[in-house]
């Protein structure tokens, strides 16, 4: 199957762009039949403590309810006045763990992940009724990272991501629960989906990333995020430290394949900016390629077939006891090249150049000489598109940086807990997406794709997964504001939430984006543009 990427798309539609810089929130668009404007914010006052991370939606109640890592609680907001957001509760999570990660819900139920005291023992799934009543705890797998209820609401589905202790004498395996409440809460039980039937294949399943000191695969793989199948019969997995990508079978509760997502060589249509020490936006080729490593994925359904879209963040193991993360220039120090690979390494060590990009060295070595045949950096900076099989239909290669370079050319790929901060995650994973989540409006398709750093979200129609199209990109922050006063507006965009128009309270289709490190909860309007094409 051939892959597509908007680089020429990208060109018309940068030359015909509505831009305006000069007031929060920046907005661009490409003159498509939607459009994202701001209509309210609720503001903990909490900075950069996870205030609040990830969300769900209540119709029936027009309430958000978010979670507050800061606090462990989840505070409900109201949105009956979507210009005016207000907190009515909030759910005490103390009892039941040591951190709130995730929330979900379906029709009267709430789901809500929560980790114990230390990571590495068992998690619990606590569910309340809507008004925040205690209902049930459910203990699940180590570390719980997201949770989601399947189309149907017949099961729970908890990713467990399993992290190892700092000293890495501790590594639980990572696995997927599966909560079966068909029958109700009373009667619910539980399913441990683990990876045990994978270990000893390390060979197999290359180039998977199986790199965790003294790791089995099954303590290796972290489970970050789920999608389900609109039958609620198949489940997807994003393994992201792993690089990969797990199908699961619901109705047997086994995992039917592994695959590993690869790599992309980031130059042409997928070129970069990797050092933030030159001073000047230079999105260019380099001979190193990038690791897709997503985070929030969901799925979709055209003409029967499902697909499924990832945020293609990136994340290293980085611990007190084994690190993978190095930099180009500690070549020599921490890792050598093969001189016939890089006969410029020197060169291109540099730190106007590759020197400063992050990159890894458990990975790389494709000859098992020791050194390092091909760098690989962390994250794809970009939002894929990928078949049921977990085969690449599409990848946005360079697009958001692209874009966000022409959008705010004096805070390109700036971090997210200061401003001023100019080309400061070009040497990282440049503007991180990380959030996602997929809506439909008037037949079509879109995706939302939020990105962790310079902040904002981007927009695009996939109804045709082969031929995504840019719609819009907004970010409401204030590159004025002081970010620990609170007066930035919305950084670290983390999770984002779909309303369609039958369940907004405007009327109109909605999307709730919770930003991390300004522990705000934004409510956006979405208007369509009749008449309006690409």
């Amino acid at each position: 199957m051939q892959i597509f990427n908007l680089r020429s798309i990208l060109a018309i539609a940068l030359a015909s762009l509505s831009l305006s810089t000069n007031a929060t929130p920046v907005s661009v668009t490409n003159g498509g039949a939607i459009e994202l404007k701001v209509a309210g914010t609720y503001t903990s006052g909490i900075f950069d403590e996870g205030a609040a991370e990830t969300a769900a939606f209540d119709p029936r109640t027009n309430r958000v309810f978010v979670t507050n890592a800061d606090a462990n609680t989840i505070d409900v907001l109201s949105i009956k006045r979507v210009k005016k957001p207000r907190l009515e509760f909030t759910i005490d999570l103390s009892p039941y763990g040591g951190g709130v990660n995730s929330v979900a819900i379906y029709r009267r139920l709430v789901a809500v992940a929560v980790e114990a005291d230390v990571k590495q023992a068992p998690g619990n799934i606590v569910f309340f009724n809507r008004h925040g009543d205690f209902l049930a705890a459910i203990e699940v797998g180590a570390l719980p990272d997201m949770v989601t209820f399947t189309p149907d609401g017949t099961r729970v589905l908890v990713a467990n991501e399993g992290e190892p202790s700092d000293d890495y004498l501790v590594d639980p395996e990572g696995s997927v629960s599966i909560i079966d409440i068909s029958g109700g809460l009373a009667s619910a039980w539980v399913t441990e989906v683990n990876f045990q039937a994978f270990n000893g294949l390390e060979s197999e399943l290359a180039p998977l990333r199986i790199y965790g000191p003294g790791a089995s695969v099954a303590q290796d793989l972290e489970p970050e995020y789920i999608a389900v199948s609109k039958d609620s019969m198949t489940a997807w997995v994003s393994l992201q430290e792993n690089n990969g990508l797990a199908i699961i079978d619901l109705a047997s509760a086994t995992v039917t394949d592994i695959v590993a997502l690869g790599t992309k060589h980031l130059n042409g249509a997928n070129a970069i900016d990797a050092s933030n020490e030159d001073g000047v936006i230079n999105i260019a080729s380099w001979p190193v390629v990038g690791m897709y490593q997503p985070d929030a994925i969901a799925s979709y359904e055209v003409d029967g077939e499902t697909y499924i879209v990832s945020a293609n963040e990136g994340d290293a193991r980085d611990y007190d006891a084994y690190s993978e993360e190095a930099r180009v220039k500690d070549v020599g120090d921490d890792f050598i090249v093969d001189p016939i690979a890089y006969p410029n390494i020197v060169d291109l060590a540099d730190e106007a150049k590759l020197g400063r990009l992050k990159m890894t060295t458990a990975t790389g070595d494709t000859d098992g000489d020791t050194d390092i045949d091909v760098i690989h950096a962390y994250g794809g900076r970009s939002f894929s598109i990928w078949n049921a099989a977990g085969q690449l239909v599409f990848d946005s290669g360079s697009d958001f940086e692209r874009i966000t370079s022409s959008a705010l050319p004096e805070n390109f790929n700036a971090t997210n807990d200061e401003n001023g901060s100019f080309d400061n995650r070009s040497d990282d994973k440049g503007p991180e997406p990380e959030g996602i989540a997929l809506g439909k409006i008037d037949g079509r398709t879109y995706a939302f794709i939020g990105l962790e750093r310079v902040g904002g979200i981007m927009v695009y129609d996939i109804s045709n997964p082969l031929i995504p199209k840019f719609v819009q990109y907004i970010n409401n922050r204030s590159f004025d504001g002081d970010a620990e006063t609170g007066t930035a507006g919305d950084l670290g965009p983390e999770g984002l939430v779909f309303v369609s128009k039958r369940q907004s309270p405007r009327g109109k289709p909605l999307l709730i984006v919770t930003n991390e490190v300004s522990g705000t909860t934004t409510i956006y309007t979405i208007s369509t543009r009749r008449g309006k094409r690409y």
